[in-house]
């Protein structure tokens, strides 16, 4: 048992050498997005006391059978010589939201309704993880007053997506087992701590789009959580030719089924239910064609992106 231990550890250690994204040019077109005004940067992602009227609340739905979309919004298989999983999805979390009236509307000149809190603790501008919001299946992770969105028609929705915990299936040595992996999806953010799933890891630092933590969930010996970091990160933009995003961002682009329209006279609250593509999320290098996910055999990560979004009102 302390070799299968031994070999887990080392394979995923290898991980860690997957190369990084270039910050410089991440920073600069991150720093004029976000440099441009919003409406209540600051408002809390849950309501505040007193207030009063109808809200606008999103809820995240994690939907494994959701059409598995590349990164400019076409439906997407898997690469001979990958294999790839559907995770099963503990916690997301956004740091921006844009409703966009149309497909011209240019990222950032919709309607930007909430910006997570960042910092320049880690040295670059980064999103603050530690005063993140991260929610599960169906629970809201924005809530704020609706007359923060101007009144209008919006087909468009934009979600900047952060952070995401969930849990995959693996074999080594044979062994049939279970981890939960924590990965660090957004442009560039700044770590103080986080817990993984038992274990919590320190960080204090800036860490680019792909970082992440592995634990193996009750394992047959102690092992150690291990960190690395993915080589891409897939951020579905069916817009890509109009209405582009800076590269290394994960601002995750989505068509209403049916348009969202504020008249300004609502009594009740406007609740979207933003659906994430989790089919086949996870993917990484097969070497024996029976895509089960083998660390110890050589088999890296390469992807870790959400596979498409829509939002729907309900």
């Amino acid at each position: 048992m302390m070799f299968q231990g031994m070999v887990l550890v080392h394979s995923w250690n290898q991980l860690s050498t997957m190369r990084t994204f270039k910050l410089g040019y991440i920073v600069l077109a991150l720093l004029m997005l976000f440099g441009s005004c919003t409406k209540d940067d600051d408002e809390s992602a849950t309501p505040a006391p007193g207030d009063s009227g109808p809200r606008l609340i999103l809820k995240f739905r994690f939907d494994s059978t959701q059409v598995r979309l590349d990164n400019i919004g076409q439906p997407s298989t898997i690469p001979v010589g990958h294999g790839a999983q559907s995770p099963v999805f503990n916690k997301m979390s956004a740091h921006y939201v844009e409703f966009a009236p149309t497909a011209l509307t240019q990222l950032g000149a919709g309607q930007v309704v909430y910006r997570a809190p960042e910092t320049t603790m880690g040295g670059a501008l980064a999103i603050d993880h530690d005063l993140g919001l991260a929610v599960g299946d169906g629970e809201a992770f924005l809530d704020i007053p609706l007359t923060d969105l101007d009144p209008g028609t919006y087909d468009w929705l934009r979600v900047s997506l952060s952070y995401q915990n969930y849990t995959i299936r693996f074999n080594s040595v044979g062994l049939p087992l279970t981890g939960t992996i924590a990965s660090f999806i957004g442009y560039n953010t700044y770590i103080g701590s986080y817990l993984v799933a038992d274990s919590t890891v320190n960080v204090n630092a800036n860490k680019l789009q792909g970082y992440w933590a592995f634990e193996v969930n009750d394992p047959p010996i102690a092992v150690p959580v291990t960190e690395g970091q993915a080589p891409g990160t897939t951020v579905v933009n069916p817009l890509f030719n109009v209405s582009p995003i800076p590269a290394g961002s994960c601002v995750v682009t989505g068509n209403f089924s049916v348009p969202l329209v504020v008249t300004g006279n609502e009594t009740e609250d406007k609740v979207i239910v933003v659906s994430l593509s989790t089919n086949k999320s996870f993917e990484w290098i097969e070497t024996d064609g029976d895509n089960v996910f083998e660390p110890i055999d050589g088999e890296s990560v390469v992807d870790m992106g959400i596979r498409g979004m829509i939002p729907t009102v309900q």
